[in-house]
C-alpha cells in the first residue's frame, strides 16, 4: 500500500497537493485527515501559507498522529514564511509529542526541522541530536533520516569553514545513500563529496567524480546544470 511519503514529489508542489487531496477524498480517517495535512505542507511550497493554515485549522485530530502532522505542518509553513520564532516551539511541540507516542519517524522529522529553525551556534548540536535519534531508533524510515541529518552536519561545518570536517560528514551522508538505494539522491551526495575535495584542493579526487557524475547522468538522458558547474571550476 502507498504511503504519505510516496505521492510526494517535491519537484512538482501542486501536483503532489492534487494528489493529497483525492487520497483525502477517497480515504477514511485518520488517512483522510494525515493527507490534508500533506495538502497544507503542498500549499506552503507554493508560497500560499494563508491557504495552508486554513486546512490546518479545519482539522479535528482525535489520534496522536493526527495531532503531531498538524502541529508539524503549521510549523513548516511558519519557517517557509520566515517566521521561524513561531516555527520553533510547533516542532518542539511536535518532536515532544512524537516521541511520547511512539512515532519515531515523525519525532526524527521534527527534530531535523528544530535544527533548521534554531540559532546558527546551536544547528550543529541540534542537528547531531536528531542523528542520534535516528540512529537508535527501531523504525527504518527513521533511521533513514540519518542520510539527511549528515548531510546538514557536513553544510554546518562548510558554512564555518572546516571543510575537512563536513567532508567526513559527506561520506558518512553518502554510505547512507547508498544503504538506502535511491540513485538520483546518492548523486547528489556524491557531488558533496566532490564538492568537499575541491574547497580543499584535492582537485583530481573532484574532477574524478564528476566526471563520473556527468557520465552516470549522460547515461540516463538527464543533465545537472550543477555537475557542468563544479567541472567548469575544475577546469574541465
Amino acid at each position: 500500500m502507498a504511503t504519505l511519503r510516496d505521492l510526494w514529489d517535491f519537484d512538482d508542489p501542486a501536483a503532489s497537493e492534487q494528489r493529497f487531496r483525492e487520497l483525502a477524498a477517497s480515504a477514511d480517517e485518520p488517512l483522510a485527515t494525515y493527507a490534508r495535512t500533506q495538502v497544507a505542507r503542498a500549499l506552503g511550497l507554493q508560497e500560499r501559507y494563508a491557504d495552508g493554515h486554513a486546512v490546518l485549522a479545519a482539522l479535528t485530530t482525535a489520534d496522536d498522529e493526527g495531532t503531531v502532522r498538524v502541529t508539524l505542518e503549521r510549523g513548516r509553513l511558519l519557517r517557509s514564511a520566515g517566521d521561524t520564532e513561531a516555527a520553533l516551539p510547533c516542532f518542539e511541540d511536535a518532536a515532544r509529542r512524537a516521541g511520547g507516542a511512539g512515532l519515531e519517524e515523525l519525532e526524527v522529522d521534527a527534530l531535523h526541522m528544530v535544527a533548521l529553525v534554531v540559532p546558527a551556534d546551536h544547528a550543529l548540536a541540534a542537528t547531531e541530536r536528531a542523528l542520534r535519534r535516528a540512529r537508535q531508533a527501531s523504525d527504518p524510515v527513521a533511521r533513514d533520516w540519518d542520510a539527511s541529518l549528515l548531510n546538514n552536519i557536513g553544510m554546518v561545518h562548510a558554512d564555518a569553514g572546516d571543510h575537512a570536517t563536513a567532508l567526513v560528514a559527506f561520506e558518512q551522508a553518502l554510505a547512507a545513500r547508498e544503504r538506502i538505494g535511491d540513485p538520483a539522491r546518492t548523486r547528489v551526495a556524491r557531488w558533496m563529496v566532490a564538492w568537499s575535495l575541491r574547497h580543499l584542493g584535492r582537485t583530481d579526487e573532484a574532477r574524478a567524480v564528476q566526471r563520473a557524475l556527468k557520465a552516470e547522468l549522460e547515461s540516463v538522458d538527464e543533465v545537472d546544470p550543477y555537475v557542468d558547474e563544479e567541472l567548469a571550476l575544475l577546469g574541465d
